[in-house]
This record gives C-alpha cells, structure tokens and sequence, in this order.
C-alpha cells in the first residue's frame, strides 16, 4: 500500500503539468505520498522514507521529463534518476525527523506541517543549485493559471509557492486523521491571504507611469535534429528577412524593438580584445535587407569568437574562446553583446572532457550531432542599455533557459526601468511538453522581480509578460503570444506587441533577499523538527505512538 500510495503522489505530481497540464491536482498531489511516509515504523525509519519518496519522485519525473527523450534516451532515465534524489531527501525528513505521528504532541499540526513545506522547499532550492541547478517543474509552477496566488512568488520566489502548498497538504493530512478541523481553517485562512494579497499586488502593478515599448517578435519554427537545424544558412537567412520585412511593411506602428530568437544568425561574430568586432557578409546582408523598413534596436542571437586583428580585417584566433551571445545592434549599427553564463550541460559544455573523452562520445552517439567544443561561460552582469524612444531602459539578458534561473536574473535587478529579454530555441525537444513548461516558469521571472519580459523563440513559445506574469495587451487584453489558428505554438509568425515598462518598479522582497528566505526558514525548520524530537525522546516514553487510521 505504501508503495502503491507513493507512485500515486508521483503520478498526481505530474499530471499537474504539461502536457495534462491538470494545475488543480497540486492541491492533493503530496497526500499520499505524506501518509505513506508518516506509516513507516521500526528501524531504518528515514532510510525507508528515502526509498519511498525516491519511488514517487521517480515516477513523477519521468513523465514530467519524457522529453528528454528526444534528445537522448539515456538522459531521458539518467535525469529523472537524479532529480528523484530531493524527494527522497524530503522523505528522509517527513518519515524521521518531521513524522507527526513520533511528535506526541497532536496540538503541533501547524508547526510540523510549516517544516514540511519549508524542507520540502529547500529540497526544491538544493536541485537548482546543485551541478549548475535544475529548477524546472517546481510545485510552485502550477500556481502560473492562479494569477492571484502567483502574485506571492515576489516574496520568496516561486519555490515559496510550493513551500505553501506542501503545507498546506500536510495540514489537511495531519486534521484528516486526528479529526480535527481548526487547523485546516486556519491553513485555508493563509491561503486566502496570499489570495488577497495577489489581487492588492496586481491592481498595484496596474498604476504608476510606465514607458511604453512596441516589439516585433519573429518566429520561424525551423525544424531540428537534435542540435542540427535542418535548413540551410541562406534558407534562414532569407526567412527572418521575409517574415520580418513583411511584417514591417504591412504594420501602422512601427516597433521600437525587432526581437530575432537564439542562434538566429548563422554567422558569428568575431570580437577582439580591444572590443572591435566584424561579422560573416551573410549577416551582414540580412540586418541591411530588414533596416531598410526604418529604424529600430534588432536584438538576436549569435555565436560569438575570439578574433586577432590581420592586415585586411580579423580572423577567428586558434583555440579562442566561443561564446553563446545576445546582441543588440542600434539603427547606427553600433553592437553591444551578452555572453551567456549559465551554460547548458551535455548542450552548450561538457565537464571534464579534457579527461574523460568518453563523455564525448556518448554525447555524439544521444545525439546524433557532433561535439564542436564548449562554449566559454560570460563573466558580465550589466544590464544591457538599450533606447526606447527618447529614453533608456535596462535590458536583463537571458539565453535560453537561463530565463529559469532567478538567481542569475536577480544579478541584473537594478532601479529604474527595466526589462527581462529570453532568446530561446527549443526545437531541440520537438512539438513536446518541454516548451510549454519552460514558458510556464519563465513566467515567474517577471513576478518575481516585477519586471516585464519578452521571450522570442525559434520554437518554443514567443511572448510579452506583464509584471504580473500575464500576456494580456495592456489595451485590448489579447493574449500576446504567437500561435496558429489552432492555438499552438509550434509555428512559423510574428506579432507585434506592447508592454507597460515601469519607470519605478514596485517593491520586491524576493528581488532584495534572494534565496536567503527559503535557506533560512529551511534552516529553521529543521532546527523546530529535531529539537522537538529531542524533547519528546525525553519526556514520553516509546509507546506514546498516535491512534491516527
């Protein structure tokens, strides 16, 4: 039953997001799961709650990861392996030191039930830190269709959410049993707070002078290989200058802002030391087909060299670093660039393939590319100035999924206005859930730091977000994401969208402490936990075990 109890909190988990993407099981996904571990007795209680949570994490991440699939089987298994670890460490928690049922002390309903969504959130901190970090697929995300109860994530970020929510469970499961109904009204109570507060937060982010900024978005759905595009350069050349051109042409209000996704070019450009720069004619003569439409700011993605001057021009330097590069380049062409830092592991870096060369082999073999060498991570955290109209606004640049990692993003938060730019491409995971549930936490981003943001994809999903994580229009209230007539994403179009740019954002708690918040009430929590442990070791005897069903 344990077993059946725990692959069924799994599989809950999971339907909460996409591709079922049934939000509403977050409510009651952990039930199970927290029963099974609270019933383990005997010895070896926190190693059987490892084993237990282990199952349900398992059976959880791989649906939620299928995707991965499409890149590499072996991933496909190996990562959802690896992320089942956090669970099992939260039911080492939840079966030990945390069980409610070894506490005897019923009255601690509130308090035990705090620990568990407090570890549980730390565990969800811990696998976005860990080897570079993988956050995706937080509880929290599921709150991004509960706009009211999203607001909150400006407080501890969007692990705060699930923090709330495994509470909250472990409230209901604890009253359930003990048949007491005073502590799920006061949990209801918290939850009804953060609803209120949410709805006191969006009307706050609807007021205050703002700067308004007009972005074509182009997307052209080019399909791919696994890491291979498979049109040629000129064919995507030729297809960002005829989408774009097109757009440009046919529009009554001309963008401030042309958004191209990542590695839109296909020619790099070469940068030397003294900051000059060039770029291969093919993109050059692309950005001279679209400016002649009028004047913008063409942002795009671009691979980025090292370069030596040479008596007629410059030439990528042997050996020379390689960056995975956002560039903005003005009506008068002048460039500045942002050189992704959060490196993809097994995508954009390999460690260790120095010594163990068999790391690229197995990558070649998954899939099916070549490995051209690692990118060399950036080292700047400066908001990228970029004009709109007779003003400048801070653009907080982020490359692919580095939109889901607020840690980086909050390295870039300064005053006045600001916005978050994603160039993204996940073509890679095909017309899978995986983009569907990047956007979806990406969305957190601009709540959190409540900054709005634009994402412009290869394929994926492409998007303006208001600071309070809505693709509303300011004006009409339409959704301002590219899709087809039939609402999918996966599509060739652009779209011309408008955004509210605060001139003074609000206040964001998250954006002053960080992750500091969740580490210390983790802390904390298991402080409460095993002193309590301790004093109930000490004044009842082992027999004190609850009567619980």
């Amino acid at each position: 039953m344990k077993i059946m109890a725990a692959v069924a909190s799994g599989l809950l988990v999971a339907g909460a997001f996409p591709p079922l993407d049934f939000t509403w099981l977050v409510w009651v996904g952990m039930l199970p799961l927290l029963a099974a571990l609270w019933s383990i007795e005997g010895k070896r209680a926190g190693l059987k709650g490892f084993g237990l949570a282990y199952l349900a994490g398992l059976a959880a991440c791989l649906i939620q990861f299928n995707w991965v699939a499409s890149v590499s089987w072996l991933g496909a298994i190996l990562l959802p392996a690896y992320l089942a670890v956090y669970w099992g460490l939260f039911g080492i928690f939840a079966a030990k030191i945390g069980n409610p049922w070894k506490s005897g002390k019923p009255a601690r309903i509130l308090t035990l039930a705090f620990c568990h969504g407090a570890v549980w959130a730390g565990c969800e901190l811990l696998r976005g830190w860990v080897i570079t970090g993988i956050s995706w697929n937080v509880l929290g995300t599921a709150f991004h269709d509960m706009p009211r109860l999203a607001q909150t994530a400006d407080l501890l970020g969007v692990v705060g959410l699930s923090m709330a929510m495994v509470f909250f469970q472990a409230v209901v499961a604890q009253a359930v049993a003990l048949k007491k109904c005073v502590p799920v009204g006061i949990a209801a109570a918290v939850i009804g707070l953060m609803a209120v507060y949410g709805t006191v937060r969006i009307r706050m982010e609807r007021e205050g002078e703002s700067i308004r900024l007009r972005t074509l978005l182009v997307q052209l759905n080019v399909p791919m290989e696994a890491a291979r595009m498979l049109w040629t350069d000129v064919e995507m050349h030729m297809a960002y200058e005829d989408e774009t051109l097109s757009r440009l042409k046919s529009t009554t209000t001309f963008p401030d802002w042309v958004m191209w996704p990542e590695c839109a070019l296909t020619g790099p450009i070469l940068r030397t030391d003294d900051g000059g720069w060039g770029t291969w004619q093919i993109n050059h003569d692309t950005i001279e087909q679209v400016r002649a439409a009028g004047p913008f700011q063409l942002i795009y993605g671009v691979n980025e060299l090292e370069a030596d001057l040479v008596p007629d021009g410059m030439v990528p330097r042997p050996k020379g670093k390689a960056w995975n590069s956002l560039a903005v380049m003005t009506p008068e062409n002048d460039l500045q660039t942002y050189q992704k830092e959060h490196l993809v592991i097994f995508g954009e870096t390999i460690p260790f393939i120095d010594s163990l060369p068999f790391l690229k082999k197995i990558y070649e073999e998954q899939s099916g590319a070549e490995f051209g060498g690692s990118f060399t991570p950036g080292d700047k955290f400066d908001p990228l100035p970029i004009s709109v109209g007779d003003r400048t606004v801070g653009a907080i640049p982020t490359i692919c999924f580095e939109d889901s990692v607020p840690r980086l993003t909050r390295k870039f938060i300064r005053p006045g206005p600001q916005v978050i730019i994603n160039v993204t491409n996940d073509g890679w995971f095909k017309e899978s859930a995986a983009a569907e549930q990047h956007f979806q936490y990406a969305r957190f981003r601009a709540i959190e730091f409540r900054r709005p943001m634009l994402r412009c994809a290869n394929s994926g999903v492409s998007a303006a977000i208001d600071t309070t994580g809505s693709t509303a229009h300011p004006d009409t209230g339409k959704p301002q994401v590219i899709t087809d007539t039939h609402g999918s994403h996966f599509t060739r179009g652009s779209l011309l969208t408008e955004l509210k740019i605060p001139l003074h954002p609000t206040f964001s708690l998250y954006a002053v402490i960080g992750d500091w918040g969740i580490i210390t009430l983790s802390l904390v929590a298991l402080g409460v936990a095993v002193s309590g442990r301790k004093i109930n070791s000490r004044s009842n005897p082992p027999t004190a075990n609850l009567e619980h069903g």
